[in-house]
């Protein structure tokens, strides 16, 4: 194994861009980050937390919410996987692997859920109930990569679905049941290293292309309607004010413009 010549900072921040990206994109800083949260959980969750009762019109929205994160969960982790051999280099690679396992364990914890909420069979409640315009979302990502497109793909995956998921997972578990609200909490915290991953690799990648800006900037025209969509329909299920709505439309619209994409 190689030795360091000088001493790792203690903030990660302060270490040379190459040395930065060796840290966060490796294994070795994945598994310490998702054992500080996952160790002594099932499926998500502490053993011992209760299962708070729902009323049969509340378990009913809870289920089409949770088919809707399945179908998005389904996109990221088919979209990881795929993107990990057109990846320009071998960190990019890694960090993708990790990914593609936060998004494995994400999709199978919103089945588990399912299942715990008297779904016999999720996956088909899943195709039954999914939102129409995230289905096309998770389409047209899955072509963007079938094509190669390494910059509009990370920027559709990483940035635009992965800010959505983290606007609407945050929201959700301030007034989620026991279990759900813990579920929700672990898996925001895979959906910050997966954005910041998009955030720094366009952020390098346009700096040294800029041209590329024009063809991602068209990515985000074509994808905004249906994450809006997607973003309004699934928060009417989990009974967010109207304000509120407008309050996630515009943090997911910044989040897309610290990159420069009015």
């Amino acid at each position: 194994m190689a030795v360091r010549s000088t001493p790792v900072p203690t903030d990660i921040h302060d270490l040379d861009p190459q040395d930065f990206l060796e840290e966060v994109h490796s294994f070795e800083f994945w598994f310490q980050a998702v054992e500080g949260y996952l160790t002594g959980l099932s499926y998500g969750h502490k053993p011992d937390t209760l299962d708070t009762p729902l009323a049969e019109v509340d378990r009913d929205r809870l289920v089409t919410v949770l088919c809707n994160y399945c179908v998005g969960e389904t996109a990221a982790l088919e979209g990881a996987s795929g993107l990990i051999a057109i990846a320009p280099n071998r960190l990019a690679k890694v960090f993708l692997s990790t990914q593609v396992a936060d998004e494995g364990r994400h999709l199978e914890v919103f089945l588990h859920r399912l299942r715990d909420l008297g779904i016999k069979e999720p996956e088909a409640e899943v195709e039954r109930r999914a939102s129409r315009s995230l289905q096309l979302f998770k389409r047209r990502l899955l072509e963007l990569v079938a094509s190669k497109d390494w910059e509009a793909a990370i920027f559709a995956q990483n940035v635009i679905l992965e800010a959505l998921e983290f606007a609407v997972f945050h929201s959700h578990a301030q007034t989620a049941d026991p279990i759900t609200r813990e579920v929700l909490l672990g898996v925001v915290k895979d959906e910050r290293r997966h954005i910041g991953f998009g955030e720094n690799e366009l952020g390098r990648r346009l700096a040294i292309a800029p041209h590329i800006r024009a063809r991602i900037g068209q990515v985000k025209k074509e994808l905004d309607h249906l994450v809006l969509d997607t973003l309004e329909e699934t928060m009417k299920h989990i009974g967010v004010a109207r304000d509120e709505q407008d309050r996630l439309g515009r943090a997911y619209l910044e989040s897309v413009e610290r990159l420069g994409f009015a």
